[in-house]
Formats: C-alpha cells, structure tokens, sequence
C-alpha cells in the first residue's frame, strides 16, 4: 500500500467533524420566571417592566416584601412582588440590580436560595465626585466575580449593565435600541442570558467572554454616564460586524 493509499484509508476512517454551532442558534427562555434582586431601584425596575411586557414572568425582589408588592402592583403586566429570599426561590433566572455597597451582603445572605440558580449580574461598581463617575475595583476583581465567589453553587453570569433606566420605564418607548454584553463560563448559560435579553424589542444579547472580562464591561459605564451628561442622551451600545 502506497503513502498516498493509507492516507486516504486514514481520511476515510477518521469520523466527520460536527458542523460548527450557529452563535445566534439560542434557547427558548419564554417560559422561565426571572426574578429581578432590586427590582423597586430604577435598573431592576426597567428590566422587570421591560421583560414582563414582552411576555416573561417576573417577579420583583426587595428586602422588604411590602415594597416589592407596591412596586408589582404598579408595574402590573403579571409582576409579582416578594421578599428576596422568596424571590430567589421562585425564580429561574434571578437578575442581581441591588446597590453596588449592598451587593455582598445580599448575595450573601441569599447563598441557600440562590443554588442551582442562573444569575444575572447588572451591577456596576462605581464611585462619584465632583469630576463625575469613575470605576471602583473590588477585590474580585469585578462585582460579577464577586458573585461568583459568594455564590459556588450557582451559575453566574454578568449582563444588562449598560441600559438606560430612564428608557427602559419609558411606557412610550416602544424598542430600547442597545446590545447587552454577556459574560460567563459556560455557553448553555451565557446563550441564555443571550436569548433573555433578545425578548426585548431592539434589543439583543452578544457573548463577551469569560467572568474574568467583566470588570471592563461594568467600568465602562462611568464613560456611558459622562456621554450622557455631555449630549444629555441616554447612550446604549452596539457591537459592530456580528
């Protein structure tokens, strides 16, 4: 047998390459209950209006359940409102929009109900003077990896940090023109996420890389907020080529 022969022997043998995954091939995410951690502040606030409206059970969490019931009852569209640990309990995808100084803390204390669970972090650490926004670094290195550090034995995950709250409560607005970057460790959670964030009209979700790329992507909306300020314009993103 020739070189040329046992080559083609090997070719023929060697098993066919599974066709590479369409990136923008995501899950069906219509039937899960997101809960928003936060969700009376302004960002949670937004995003649970805007994925309730587009069809997804939310339900908001607070520290105080009172509160998250007056916030759902005006939101309505479905929105229940509950204490946090209920929420957690309840829900599939549990989005983290609580203050940057109680994110720890909260997290913390909601280990237990938050295992198993896929979490969505929005939270951007930031610290402001007289010179405008600026980007604070935690220990982690990010706030999402702060999550993750907290919670190992839950699926994090980081998104929906550049959105504009005052767009997203806006009832007359109809799409929120805007990529949302979404970081994480494995594919299944980040497409998701991904799929999450594409319920919304105008809006759709772009992988961004691994956990340890989220400190860039939270820092940057100190920029965002100075564009703001500047064009008074409520900027978002858009990633260019994909």
């Amino acid at each position: 047998m020739t070189s040329t022969d046992s080559a083609q022997n090997t070719s023929e043998k060697a098993p066919a390459k599974a066709p590479a995954k369409d990136p923008w091939e995501l899950p069906d995410v219509s039937g899960l209950v997101v809960g928003v951690l936060g969700g009376t502040g302004d960002q949670g606030r937004g995003l649970a209006y805007r994925l309730a409206r587009a069809g997804q059970k939310v339900i908001i969490g607070s520290r105080a359940a009172e509160r998250a019931r007056t916030a759902a009852e005006e939101l309505g569209l479905g929105v229940e409102g509950a204490e946090n640990a209920e929420c957690a309990r309840r829900s599939d995808i549990v989005i983290v929009a609580v203050p940057w100084d109680g994110h720890g803390k909260t997290l913390e204390a909601l280990r237990e109900e938050l295992a198993g669970k896929l979490v969505v972090d929005c939270v951007n650490p930031l610290g402001f003077d007289k010179k405008g926004a600026y980007a604070l670094t935690p220990e982690e290195g990010s706030a999402a990896e702060q999550a993750a550090a907290l919670l190992p034995d839950s699926r994090v995950t980081a998104a929906f940090h550049h959105l504009s709250a005052v767009l997203l409560q806006n009832p007359d607005v109809e799409e929120i023109d805007t990529d949302v970057m979404v970081l994480g460790e494995k594919r299944a959670d980040t497409d998701l996420v991904q799929a999450l964030a594409g319920r919304i009209p105008g809006m759709r979700g772009v992988f961004a890389g691994r956990l340890r790329n989220a400190h860039q992507v939270e820092s940057l909306v100190a920029n965002l907020i100075s564009v703001n300020r500047r064009y008074k314009a409520h900027a978002g993103l858009r990633v260019t080529d994909v």
